[in-house]
């Protein structure tokens, strides 16, 4: 391929590029919201911690821009199902009613939960092909299901999906804490509001541009030609198959975490350990930097061979 053609194909990457960096940064967040029974406890005098997170989500969905796709999942099915919100644009005519509904009753089956927003932000980008997508946890206990997390979380976190974790009024810090993307700690209302509002509007510390506030799209401009053609063919070729269980998964029995118990969901699982904390650098910069790598290999292999 000429480089005349060459430049002529980035540069069409490129302006399809530009146009899906809109998307890319759009919001595309499940919230996993906990209702279960223990959220009817007061999170201060005056209010439980359900009603505070309906007055923290209604705040914040009230912000979201109109090109939001945000869905709420609901760890206990409400009056209209599991989807407290159904995951795409928001339906403000019906929003403050759907948050009206919420109540609190009933376990805590996150790992369950986990699977079913990863699939659905899964089958959204394969529509989209590119962007940004979250999940939100959040909860003021563990999981029923610890090993279901352990299980899923790897798996989810390999796709790219960030995961951010609230924990609300809890007395110490939630399990995933240091196993997902964020961590906060929500002890009052109004920073319940503004944690929710932290990540659901965009502010999660793991965001897709880089630390000297690059976007994926200004790294690429700088990059040879053919290694920015490469650079997009692998970003557009991550799988967006649904999550599945592993097959050399063998849970541990001695695991018995309940909901709201202070002790961590899952210890001696012979899964994979999940990332413990998050790089600065982010999986594209990684497939670039092996790219340019192998475009700089190339070269030296066609010098030496040529000087034969």
């Amino acid at each position: 391929m000429s480089r005349l053609l060459m430049s002529v194909c980035v540069g069409l990457m490129l302006t399809i590029g530009t146009s899906t960096l809109h998307a890319s940064r759009q919001l595309n967040v499940v919230v996993i919201l906990d209702n279960s029974g223990s959220m009817k406890g007061m999170m201060n005098r005056s209010e439980s911690k359900i009603d505070a997170a309906k007055s923290a989500l209604m705040q914040v969905l009230d912000k979201s821009p109109a090109t939001s796709q945000v869905g709420v999942l609901l760890l206990n099915p409400g009056p209209q199902g599991d989807w407290l919100i159904p995951l795409g644009p928001i339906d403000r005519a019906n929003l403050q009613r759907s948050v009206a509904s919420l109540d609190a009753d009933g376990n805590t089956p996150l790992g369950a939960k986990m699977k079913v927003a990863a699939d659905a932000l899964l089958q959204l980008r394969e529509a989209n092909r590119y962007g940004t997508y979250k999940m939100l946890i959040v909860s003021d206990g563990e999981a029923s299901d610890p090993d279901l997390v352990q299980q899923y979380l790897p798996s989810i976190q390999a796709r790219g999906i960030l995961i951010d974790v609230i924990g609300v009024n809890m007395a110490q810090k939630h399990s995933l804490a240091t196993q997902t993307s964020t961590y906060r700690n929500a002890n009052d209302p109004n920073s319940l509001a503004k944690a929710i509002g932290d990540v659901v509007l965009g502010e999660s510390s793991a965001s897709p541009d880089d630390a000297a506030g690059q976007t994926d799209f200004e790294v690429l401009a700088a990059l040879p030609d053919q290694v920015a053609m490469a650079s997009l063919a692998a970003l557009t070729a991550a799988s967006n198959d649904p999550i599945e269980k592993s097959q050399d998964w063998v849970p541990d029995e001695s695991s018995t975490s309940s909901h709201g118990s202070s002790a961590p969901a899952n210890s001696g699982h012979r899964s994979p350990p999940p990332p413990k904390d998050k790089s600065p650098i982010s999986m594209f910069q990684i497939l670039v930097f092996i790219f340019i790598f192998a475009a700089i290999a190339r070269a030296v292999f066609a010098n030496l061979k040529s000087k034969r």
